[in-house]
């Protein structure tokens, strides 16, 4: 009897630990995610262009179309502030002749037309923050090792007719985003995180889809990427090219000084 007993023990144990926890499952699936997107050369990645056409909407309506192309580099964020501060730069160059753009850098950011610089208001700024350092593949590339960030799976499930994994990440300040990864590609299809207005106190959620991912110099990029808030288009692009590791010139990102001119990488932008 008691060998029977302290038989059931043992398996009882095995059982236990065979069994995968939702933190080791969690991890497990964004470490697939990352191996999906190319691994290495995902997190080697040191800028980006993309050019296609961009649309911005206002309550759902279409508000605003271009040719556009952003350009976006990663720059190197103190340890411990990776979740607070931005390790990015970026601007959005608009029409053929990019001869209107919006800069972010961390001295600010500007709307530049031929009329010259202005700065943008501050709430459009701290949404752009907010919409960056939430951005998974944002995190994936710069915040992967911060202390105290959390994965947590949270089961199946079928989202608009896609079989998802999904994982919660949680990170020191208890922001909570929720990715859904396919099941067969392992790429983030979709995510939504929730943030509350600080003055009306009330609750807004953004979701923002991944789809049309194309391989670019061995990596795995969605051409086309859509943004909602509480179930109203914000954005969209659609992206006809992506480059990757292009040498920028110094002066693309610095702070504009006077009208819009024609972009240095206009004429100059090739793929490597």
């Amino acid at each position: 009897m008691k060998f029977v007993i302290t038989a059931m023990m043992c398996a009882a144990l095995a059982a236990g630990q065979g069994k995968e926890s939702i933190e080791a499952r969690g991890k497990r699936i964004v470490e697939e995610a990352l191996v999906a997107l190319g691994g290495q050369k995902f997190l080697s990645v040191r800028n980006r262009i993309e050019s296609g056409r961009a649309y911005s909407f206002f309550h759902d309506q279409l508000s605003g179309l271009s040719v556009a192309k952003i350009y976006t580099a990663y720059t190197p964020v103190p340890e411990g502030k990776t979740g607070v501060e931005l390790g990015v730069l970026e601007r959005q160059g608009f029409g053929k002749n990019e001869d209107s753009y919006i800069l972010f850098n961390p001295q600010g950011a500007w709307e530049v037309t031929f009329r010259g610089p202005k700065a943008l208001e501050k709430e459009r700024i701290e949404r752009y923050h907010d919409s960056t350092i939430n951005n998974f593949l944002y995190i994936l590339r710069q915040r992967l090792h911060e202390p105290g960030l959390v994965f947590e799976s949270r089961g199946t499930e079928v989202i608009e007719n896609v079989p998802v994994e999904l994982v919660d990440i949680t990170d020191s300040q208890n922001r909570v985003i929720t990715v859904a990864f396919h099941r067969s590609t392992k790429l983030p299809v979709r995510q939504t995180w929730v943030w509350r207005d600080p003055e009306t106190k009330q609750r807004n959620e953004e979701l923002t889809r991944f789809s049309r991912y194309r391989n670019v110099d061995g990596i795995q990029w969605p051409y086309q990427i859509n943004r909602e808030r509480n179930g109203d288009k914000v954005y969209e692009i659609f992206a006809e090219s992506v480059l990757i590791n292009q040498d920028l010139p110094d002066d693309l990102f610095a702070n504009p000084t006077g009208p819009a001119v024609k972009s240095p990488m206009k004429q100059s932008t090739k793929k490597k």
